[in-house]
């Protein structure tokens, strides 16, 4: 389980000083949902957030990733998930996780994510336990 909270008035400051973060940080496809707002900090605080939780549940931080192997998705419903691919994908299967669940919430101010990694329920013999 991960769960970050970033201030969203610090992820507008950084869009506006460093062109160059979106890229590094976000997706193409990430780009294109929160770039079709006129601010689209919030959408990006959130992202971020949920990427750190990510990377908090791995347990590695930071470092243990490039941003750009998490990416958040959204459903046309709204509902959000994650797609992890190279170094957080392998880092995920090395942890047993299968699935993610993801809760994203932001206002004006603050955009927080909390992410809990999902995997097989057992003991070393294979066997399901109970919780």
């Amino acid at each position: 389980m991960g769960t970050d909270l970033m201030d969203v008035a610090e992820m507008r400051g950084v869009l506006s000083r460093q062109p160059s973060f979106r890229a590094k940080v976000f997706t193409d496809a990430e780009r294109a949902y929160c770039d079709i707002l006129e601010d689209p900090a919030e959408r990006y605080a959130v992202r971020f957030a949920a990427k750190e939780a990510v990377l908090k549940a791995l347990g590695t931080g930071l470092a243990g990733s490039a941003l750009t192997d998490i990416e958040v998705r959204r459903a046309p419903t709204g509902k959000p998930s994650l797609h992890l691919t190279g170094r957080a994908a392998a880092l995920a299967e090395t942890a047993g996780i299968r699935s993610w669940l993801i809760s994203l919430t932001h206002t004006a101010t603050l955009a927080h994510a909390l992410v809990a990694g999902m995997g097989d329920v057992g003991d070393e013999a294979g066997r399901e336990v109970s919780p």
